[in-house]
């Protein structure tokens, strides 16, 4: 099932065009890497895509059935929190239940046990009341992730989402969004640009070419 669809995007900043002419569908139920050189609007490819920004000309539709779906992103620089930021890991996770749980914000049995379960996906529940100002990059970078995964949202976005992992830790983390897509569903779109090491657990790669063109590249 087509879950969005691009039709003759072009948007740029300021007078320039960074992308043009990009037409692609997003499945869902499918684990898709955006990946390209630097300076290939990557990103700026995922903020479309939410809709955080408006395209200059094209189209940009979901389809009904994603209609009220949920969606988490976590952008490129979610995980730059400075030595002295006060949270501790399993407050920043939590957060990511708020806006299910109403204005007394009252954790459940439910809630407790999926934080739970997210922190150990991810290896942080050791962790969980260190504050994140402590961690290492790539720690900080899982804590961002388990905090949108919480959201159990329906399509996750991630911007460069391993930035900071070791090589285990990156590997374990493609496995995880691969389960998630294979058994639960889920969508999971994320730029990165270690596709040798990704390849064989995603669906398809959306490969920018460059500022003047993008290439739709199917696996």
């Amino acid at each position: 099932m087509i879950l969005c669809s691009l039709r003759d995007i072009v948007f740029g900043y300021e007078n320039e065009p960074v992308i043009r002419n990009v037409s692609v569908d997003i499945h869902a139920g499918e684990f898709i890497a955006v990946s390209g050189p630097n300076g290939a609007a990557k990103t700026t490819l995922l903020k479309l895509i939410l809709g955080l920004i408006k395209p200059w000309s094209g189209s940009i539709q979901f389809t009904p059935e994603f209609s009220g779906s949920s969606v988490a992103y976590v952008p490129q620089q979610a995980s730059s929190f400075n030595s002295g930021f006060p949270s501790k890991v399993i407050e920043l996770v939590r957060s990511g239940c708020y806006t299910e749980l109403g204005l007394f914000r009252l954790f459940h049995r439910e809630q407790h046990a999926l934080v739970e379960e997210i922190l150990r996906e991810v290896g942080l529940w050791e962790l969980r009341n260190r504050k994140i100002g402590e961690l290492s990059g790539g720690q900080k970078q899982r804590a961002c992730i388990a905090r949108a995964m919480v959201q159990q949202p329906d399509l996750l976005v991630l911007d460069e989402p391993v930035t900071g992992m070791d090589a285990a830790s990156r590997v374990r983390f493609y496995e995880w969004m691969r389960n998630l897509v294979k058994t639960q569903g889920k969508t999971v779109i994320m730029v990165t640009h270690g596709l040798d090491e990704a390849r064989d657990y995603l669906d398809r790669v959306i490969y920018l070419e460059g500022k003047e063109e993008t290439d739709h590249v199917s696996i």
